[in-house]
């Protein structure tokens, strides 16, 4: 494997792992130490996504000039201060103004690596080693929850410590990202272009299905916990439904090439995954049934990405990588910020439950959509002439 790679993965681990351990704990200490409400959770998630909506597309040009790794030292850096900031937070406001610092954040971590994926995998291998970061990713958000149960167990009120510790573990991630400020990068020819919109606009299947599976995702990670809270499942029982979760997510990615062969057949399944996932989440009432619908969500949530990436960067032209990608995440962005500020004000003047049956019948009406399109997301080896 290529040493930029390596480190590239190494780093996804370490933050995957940070994020698992705050990110599912977050909404409970929120609402049960703060006395956030649903909406103002929404606005938390809000928050943090944001910034996702317009930093990618500053990220992207930013990639072209100063380099990936740079950015990522960067990103890394904003992350871990937010993350221990959080720690002493005491009102929704300043929770809000932290998570909106992680947004930045995140766009500085996700696009750069990215960037440095697609420069070193030959074409052919280019899903295999997103989905293999993704997956690395996901591995270490997966063992992240079950760190924080652990640290939750004796006493309730150790969140605080969780987040500080969590900051501490992605300030970690320094001593596999700095050393890619120094790795030997091929011939740059990168440019930044409009055109990078209008290439992305003639996926308009892919943008709608986008939008949905972002906004849905947002949903679970900022509202979901607080929801299972609400309906009698304890922090630790929280932690272990997020980590079959990541595991659902680590398997389907690790699949995810042989599933690229399929992208239009799986695509469909992906969002009808999701919708389903929804509907159970909507009338569950115990373990069995939420764990169900974990599965199922992690099923959805990891497949989608590298597809959906692999399908934007397939009509980049020569130099446009960086502008694609920062466009891809900014879509990436709206959804995520559309989808937890829905759900709160649905969850506040409707119940908590409501958000799950309303995403229910979008994500039916865009599996439908995506069955009758599905010959666009085919290859162009298998899509017919």
């Amino acid at each position: 494997m290529n040493r930029a790679i390596a480190l590239v993965n190494a780093t996804g681990i370490i933050i995957g792992v940070s994020y698992g351990m705050h990110g599912p704990i977050l909404p409970v200490f929120s609402s049960t130490a703060i006395g956030a409400s649903y909406a103002e959770l929404g606005l938390i998630g809000l928050a943090n996504f944001v910034p996702y909506m317009f930093v990618p597309l500053l990220v992207g040009l930013l990639l072209d000039r100063f380099g990936s790794p740079r950015l990522l030292i960067v990103g890394v850096a904003i992350n871990a201060t937010s993350l221990y900031l959080l720690s002493v937070a005491q009102s929704v406001p300043e929770i809000m103004a932290y998570r909106a610092m992680t947004g930045v954040a995140h766009a500085f971590f996700w696009p750069p690596s990215e960037a440095i994926l697609s420069e070193y995998s030959p074409r052919g291998a280019r899903v295999k080693n997103i989905a293999r970061f993704t997956g690395l990713f996901v591995g270490g958000f997966t063992i992240g929850p079950l760190i924080a149960s652990l640290m939750l167990a004796g006493d309730g009120a150790a969140y605080r410590d969780v987040f500080a510790m969590s900051g501490y573990v992605l300030a970690a991630a320094l001593v596999t990202s700095v050393p890619l400020s120094r790795a030997k990068t091929r011939e740059r020819i990168q440019k930044w272009s409009l055109a990078a919109f209008r290439r992305i606009l003639a996926f308009p299947e892919v943008i709608v299905m986008l939008l949905y599976l972002t906004a849905a995702f947002g949903m679970v990670l900022t509202i979901y916990p607080a929801f299972l809270h609400e309906r009698g499942v304890g922090d630790i029982e929280i932690g272990v439904l997020f980590f079959a979760f990541g595991v659902s997510r680590i398997v389907s990615l690790f699949t995810a090439g042989r599933l690229a062969q399929r992208r239009g057949l799986t695509m469909s399944t992906v969002t009808a995954s999701i919708a389903g996932a929804l509907l159970l989440s909507f009338f569950a009432d115990g373990m069995a049934a939420f764990a169900a619908a974990m599965l199922l969500m992690g099923f959805g949530f990891s497949v989608f990405f590298p597809l959906t990436l692999d399908i934007v960067l397939g009509g980049a032209a020569r130099g446009e990588e960086g502008s694609m990608i920062g466009v891809y995440e900014t879509i990436f962005g709206v959804g995520w910020t559309a989808g937890p500020l829905a759900a709160g004000l649905i969850s506040q003047y409707w119940g908590g439950a409501a958000p799950y049956a309303a995403f229910f019948a979008v994500g039916a009406a865009v599996t439908a959509m995506s069955v009758a399109r599905r010959r666009r997301l085919e290859p162009a080896g298998r899509a017919n002439p």
